[in-house]
This record gives structure tokens, C-alpha cells and sequence, in this order.
């Protein structure tokens, strides 16, 4: 199912005087990777932009080389700012800056 289906199949109730939106925890869980998925193009969107302003040259857009920082992360973890050494955070989103 797609998020966008997800969203169609939305059902409403009222209960105390509230509409309130009910949806499946497979529609739920549809829509959440749906999002992630729209957040993660925006995220290569914006790097593929920041690497073309450098004209490609990904050491001058300040991009790290896998094989220099790989064995400095756990596998749930990325850089996010080498200047003190490896951060751990939960979100694989940034792994392509």
C-alpha cells in the first residue's frame, strides 16, 4: 500500500464532540515510510545540489570518504560532526553527506 492509498483510506468517527481520523496500524505504518521516503529525497535533492555547487568536487563540498570513517561507526550510527570524531545518531538519513 502507498502512502497516498493509506491516506485514502482514512476513516472518520465522531466521539466527544471530536471527528477523529482512523486508519489501520499497516495504513499507519504505510504513511510513516511513505514520509521517510519524501524526506529522504529531499535530503539527496539537497546533497546532489550542495555537490554541484562545489562543481562535483565532493572533498570542497566537506563530504568524507567511507573507507576513512567506517571503522569509526557502529552500524546504527552516522557522522554528523567529525570535527570532534564520530557521533552516534539513530538516523541513517545524513550517511550520504
Amino acid at each position: 500500500m502507498t502512502g497516498l492509498e493509506a491516506l485514502q483510506s482514512v476513516q472518520y468517527v465522531t466521539a466527544k464532540g471530536k471527528r477523529l481520523a482512523v486508519v489501520s496500524i499497516d495504513e499507519w505504518e504505510a504513511m510513516i515510510e511513505w514520509l521517510e521516503t519524501l524526506e529522504d529525497v529531499h535530503l539527496a535533492r539537497e546533497a546532489f545540489n550542495e555537490l554541484k555547487a562545489f562543481g562535483g568536487d565532493r572533498k570542497r563540498a566537506g563530504w568524507l570518504k567511507w573507507d576513512d570513517v567506517k571503522e569509526a561507526l557502529s552500524p546504527n550510527c552516522i557522522v554528523s560532526d567529525w570535527t570532534d570524531g564520530a557521533l552516534c545518531m539513530q538516523s541513517p538519513r545524513k550517511m550520504m553527506r
